[in-house]
């Protein structure tokens, strides 16, 4: 374990720009929202008074959820889910745009998260209302900001996301009706805090948030993203919410791991350790997490200290689930008994400096506690901040967080002000906890003058109380957690250093990347082979039914129509088109069966355009994967030319090419005209190859002999000079394109996306948004 040194308390104010802070700005007012219920309902009240602009960045966002469900019937009128509220905001307000930016996260996560947040059946699509998803982060990593900012005059940040299973009451009873899922299932009580500002903190906020969503890849018109010169006149602050101070000066800290060609930024990290370092009395963490190794470095640092401060942990009795429960829990525990041990010198006086306290509700069932999920320090009465940023290596440098910051200064007065402030807003925390009033455990604090002697006086068995915690160490779990890179990560961990840490050499053996890619395809292999075996499906699907089947619709009225629909919903189906085709030639003949199959690939390659434009990339993205995104890219880049190779070639299947193509932002026009120019040829050949070789079997001849030679020559001539002509240019595209790749994302392969389920994010700590 390296050693972290120890730092002398910064002579003026401990917030520094470009060391543990990105800005210090003005803030009109500031206000500590603590647990949900009251987020969310401020939320809804300056949502209403939005105007201009909108952006909402999370790790976690689902449409579904309900900011007020304590009250049925809205005296707004606007409907009570967040999805269907932002779309009657910007029907409300003409100049309104909305922009929401969701962590693309890991597929391990999909059972847990809404499926296609941008489309909803019965909504109608506004231009002005944008869903987002962001991928642009190491593997492993994730975007983990909770940010809304309104107007850029009013921002909410901190450790709540607008999802399932937030809401509670600072009560937290053990048996609410209101505290229900989406699903109508209920959820145990949750804690969580976040912070509301305004003025120039709420400004930079906008420009942090513009940065996420150009850097996330959605380019748009420059005007729409710069920030407004003139903001409109009306104040979003919610009516009812008192600011806990005024006019004051906050500072903002992020981390962002290094990127592509951008480096990467600690202000958060460096903010805990002068934090930890500049404390003379106390410091005071509520945090989901405990497992940060420098952290736990710089504070065990102190607690050797004869006379260093005291230091008070809430964490939840245990961690979501049980795979996180034997990670990130042993981790903590780790941690938690190394600091012990850095106070064995110490005798009596041990007890008084460290402890780690978990929140008792009476009332709930064994096993179960309050979801302690807030990010909150305090420093003395001196400094204070709230934000998205864990306790645990990941987020210190690995994923995307952002924290605000108050600190004393000013004159005397302001100091005395800003000083009052820190201690309610902590002591506030306390008193929900221990179930007494902020006034008592102010009291305490000057009756014991310690943090952990008013905790114990305030203690009582019946009724809401801070229980001391001291998390079990179990020898198997310490063995299997020796390294915290693997399961709580502060860069991508490559497969082989899990390998490395967890497989005996001797029992090792090279599995390739595309062994996960294999597995998937045998499994769809395995379903489809059953499927052909126990099922009709041999007996629908080959030439000769199909051949049958069309014979009897020739002597069917509306011929023509019948043919055109079957291949339109054969093509939705992802039947194989070129089989269609051939099918069409067989029956109908070449001139007929070419105008049918023309007129039925086109009617089928409009609708799958339709469809895709209609589901937006973002959704498509999450249900084909993100290799989706070269495909998209080329058709908006090479419009026709791409769209007609893409037709010759057999690049993906028809389907998927008419979805992704509509998705894109390529043109109707030059989308109809790259698949008649890509397919006209194909059709032709095909209709006239399969009715000659239908021919040659039933009447053999020389002349249709002689037509199914030529035919095929004239097949294998195509191909052979599409080979010769795309060579030379995906030679020279992936050239002259290597520069710019570097600075677009790289594609998930199968090995990254099972080496992300296998990290601390998408194994176990994303659970933290």
């Amino acid at each position: 374990m390296s050693s972290t040194p120890v730092q002398e308390s910064p002579a003026a104010g401990l917030l520094q720009p470009g060391r543990n802070c990105w800005r210090v700005e003005h803030a009109q007012r500031f206000k500590l929202l603590i647990d949900a219920a009251d987020y969310f309902r401020a939320l809804r009240m300056a949502l209403l008074n939005a105007r201009r602009s909108v952006f909402i960045l999370g790790w976690d966002i689902d449409s579904r959820t309900v900011l007020v469900p304590d009250i049925t019937d809205t005296d707004d009128g606007l409907p009570p889910q967040l999805g269907d509220l932002l779309h009657a905001l910007v029907e409300r307000q003409p100049d309104l745009h909305i922009r929401v930016l969701n962590w693309d996260y890991a597929m391990l996560y999909a059972l847990e998260r809404e499926w296609m947040i941008a489309r909803k059946p019965g909504r109608a699509r506004n231009k002005r209302l944008h869903f987002r998803t962001d991928a642009r982060h190491p593997v492993g990593a994730s975007h983990h900001q909770k940010i809304v900012v309104i107007d850029d005059k009013l921002a909410f940040v901190g450790g709540l996301d607008l999802t399932r299973c937030r809401w509670d009451t600072p009560e937290h009873l053990p048996e609410n009706p209101l505290r229900r899922d989406p699903d109508d299932k209920p959820y145990a009580p949750f804690h969580d805090v976040q912070a509301m500002v305004d003025g120039d903190v709420a400004r930079a906020l906008g420009e942090l948030a513009r940065r996420r969503w150009s850097l996330a890849g959605y380019a748009e018109r420059r005007t729409a993203l710069m920030q407004a010169t003139s903001l409109p006149a009306d104040d979003p602050w919610p009516q009812g919410f008192e600011p806990d101070l005024c006019d004051l000066r906050v500072g903002i800290s992020r981390t962002e791991p290094a990127y592509e060609d951008r480096p990467g930024v600690f202000e958060v990290r460096e903010l805990y350790l002068d934090a930890i370092a500049g404390a003379q009395h106390h410091l005071f963490f509520e945090n989901q997490y405990f497992t940060s190794n420098v952290l736990s470095e710089a504070i065990g640092a102190r607690l050797r200290e004869p006379q260093g401060p005291e230091v008070a942990v809430i964490s939840p009795q245990t961690q979501s689930g049980w795979l996180e429960q034997a990670t990130m829990g042993a981790l903590r525990a780790r941690i938690h008994h190394r600091l012990k041990s850095a106070l064995e010198n110490q005798g009596d006086q041990a007890a008084t400096r460290y402890q780690m306290y978990c929140p008792h509700l009476p009332g709930l069932e064994d096993g179960c506690c309050l979801n302690v999920h807030s990010k909150v320090f305090s420093m003395d009465d001196r400094l204070f901040s709230v934000g998205s940023a864990n306790m645990s290596n990941r987020s210190m440098a690995f994923d995307t967080e952002c924290n605000l910051t108050i600190e004393l200064q000013g004159d005397a007065a302001k100091q005395d002000e800003i000083r009052a402030a820190i201690a309610l807003m902590r002591n506030r925390l306390l008193a929900e906890h221990l179930g007494v009033a902020p006034a008592d455990v102010q009291a305490a604090l000057q009756q014991d003058q310690s943090l952990h002697g008013a905790i114990a006086r305030l203690r009582k068995a019946e009724r809401r109380e801070l229980r001391p915690m001291d998390p079990r160490l179990i020898p198997e779990l310490d063995a299997l957690t020796q390294d915290n890179a693997v399961f709580d990560p502060e860069r991508p961990i490559s497969p082989d250093e899990i390998v490395d840490a967890y497989v005996p050499h001797s029992a090792r053996k090279p599995v390739p990347r595309r062994m996960i890619g294999l597995g998937v395809l045998a499994v769809a292999l395995v379903v489809f082979a059953l499927a052909w075996r126990f099922t009709p499906l041999r007996e629908w699907i080959n030439l000769s039914s199909l051949i049958a089947l069309a014979r009897s619709v020739d002597q069917m009225p509306f011929t023509p129509a019948i043919v055109i629909a079957a291949f339109v919903v054969a093509g939705m189906l992802m039947v194989p088109i070129t089989v269609l085709i051939a099918v069409a030639g067989v029956v109908f003949g070449p001139v007929n069966g070419g105008l049918y199959a023309t007129a039925g690939v086109g009617l089928s390659a409009l609708l799958g355009f339709g469809l895709g434009h209609w589901l937006g990339h973002d959704a498509l993205r999450d249900m084909l994967g993100p290799r989706i995104n070269n495909l998209s890219r080329r058709f908006a880049q090479r419009g026709i030319a791409a769209m007609a190779v893409v037709r010759l070639l057999p690049i993906a299947p028809f389907t998927v090419v008419n979805v992704v193509a509509g998705a894109s932002h390529l043109g109707l026009r030059d989308y109809l005209l790259g698949t008649l120019i890509g397919m006209a040829p194909g059709i032709a050949l095909t209709v006239v190859f399969s009715h000659n070789l239908a021919e040659a079997i039933r009447h053999p001849s020389l002349q249709t002999v002689l037509i199914l030679v030529g035919v095929t020559a004239a097949l294998m001539l195509m191909a052979f000079g599409l080979q010769k002509l795309l060579k030379p240019r995906d030679g020279k595209k992936s050239k002259s394109s290597a520069p710019s790749t570097r600075k677009s994302p790289a594609p998930h392969t199968p090995g990254e996306e099972g080496m992300a389920r296998v990290s601390a994010e998408h194994g176990v700590e994303a659970r933290q948004a």
